[in-house]
């Protein structure tokens, strides 16, 4: 018989009571239950593996860019398989969310390689990861963040052209990224974005050298420290000890990605295309299944004012995904603005439009049996 358990319905309250003593007790609920019960994040052998073989036999990828797959075991039967943007990775990402996906069943995590990446192997493991859990009877939601959607979408988007549907629940992006056009704008002479400044020297050198990456792992370290500045709002949300392991896993992350890592993450975003050039092709809509798109109000030290996928799926974001709802993250009474991707320190922010989200799609199959 599993235990008796406070934290979702803590979880919840404590999402529309910004100042509570609810917050403090959630952290201890969460904390203890932590103890009583660690963590497990296993490695998952998917049993099937057509597409990633398939990618593998060209002869022009290898192992060693496969992203490591991880389960962490939840208690429902609708899975959740994240990915995470260009850091950290996807098992920090939703550090804090954990709980709640874990509510509805398990959570996959695809963690990208730091010595490489392949954009066609990422799509190869998504396809084989959605087809094992379908033919199981347990389609997923796909919870995509920042690189991360840009990666579900480049995936959605070539089922789409080889004629077929995702079989998924549902589908989740987090402050897009979709194409490099989002980061640097077209004819720029100088990138008005943080993460853009990161990412162009990747492109205007055939070779990335150490200096370059160095220089991108100082970006993304300021990015992650900036939120870390208002220590009493970290006080409420995490416990001293997860604190320093986040931030930790963060930092290792950052400082763990080769030169040919980062730039092979860089590069596959340059081959994914702004959702505004295939606007008018018969493979749209992407997905019939619902789905959930959230942009922070402060989106601009990351994403460009003239981003293309901001615009499209703002403006014409049915023509995309039918069963689609675009909505913007800001923070409630007395908190700092809701920055870009920010699902650890704005956690009680995302929290009631992904908990009407999932309570939606578990009512879906007794609507389908009506």
């Amino acid at each position: 018989m599993p235990a008796f358990s406070l934290a979702p319905a803590l979880s919840l309250l404590a999402a529309f009571r910004r100042a509570s003593p609810v917050r403090p007790l959630q952290m201890f609920v969460r904390t203890t239950e932590e103890k009583l019960r660690p963590r497990q994040l296993l490695p998952h052998e998917s049993t099937v593996s057509c597409a990633c073989h398939a990618v593998l036999a060209r002869g022009d990828t290898g192992p060693h860019q496969c992203a490591a797959i991880l389960r962490e075991r939840g208690r429902g039967r609708l899975p959740t398989i994240v990915l995470g943007g260009f850091v950290p990775d996807s098992t920090e990402q939703v550090f804090l969310l954990r709980r709640f996906f874990r509510r509805t069943g398990d959570l996959y995590y695809l963690n990208y390689p730091r010595q490489g990446f392949s954009l066609d192997l990422a799509c190869a493991q998504l396809d084989d990861l959605v087809t094992e859990l379908a033919a199981a009877g347990q389609p997923p939601v796909v919870f995509a963040v920042s690189f991360g959607a840009g990666i579900a979408i480049e995936w959605l988007r070539r089922a789409r052209l080889a004629g077929t549907h995702a079989r998924i629940a549902g589908l989740v992006l987090v402050s897009p990224v979709v194409c490099v056009e989002d980061l640097i704008a077209p004819g720029a002479a100088k990138p008005g974005t943080l993460l853009g400044r990161a990412v162009k020297p990747y492109f205007d050198n055939v070779t990335t050298n150490e200096a370059a990456v160095e220089k991108s792992r100082v970006i993304f370290a300021r990015m992650f420290e900036a939120g870390a500045q208002n220590k009493a709002a970290l006080r409420a949300l995490m416990s001293p000890v997860e604190l320093t392991g986040l931030r930790a896993a963060v930092m290792g992350a950052i400082r763990g990605i080769t030169p040919t890592g980062a730039s092979e993450r860089v590069h596959a975003m340059r081959a994914m295309l702004p959702p505004t050039a295939y606007f008018s092709q018969s493979i749209l809509p992407l997905t019939d299944a619902p789905t959930l798109v959230l942009f922070a109000e402060r989106e601009d030290a990351v994403i460009d004012a003239a981003s293309p996928t901001r615009f499209a799926f703002e403006s014409a974001h049915r023509a995309y995904f039918p069963r689609g709802r675009v909505q913007t993250i800001a923070a409630l009474p007395g908190g700092t603005p809701v920055q870009h991707a920010s699902l650890i320190f704005h956690v009680f922010e995302f929290l009631p439009p992904l908990n009407q989200f999932y309570t939606r799609l578990r009512s879906e199959p007794l609507r389908s049996a009506a």
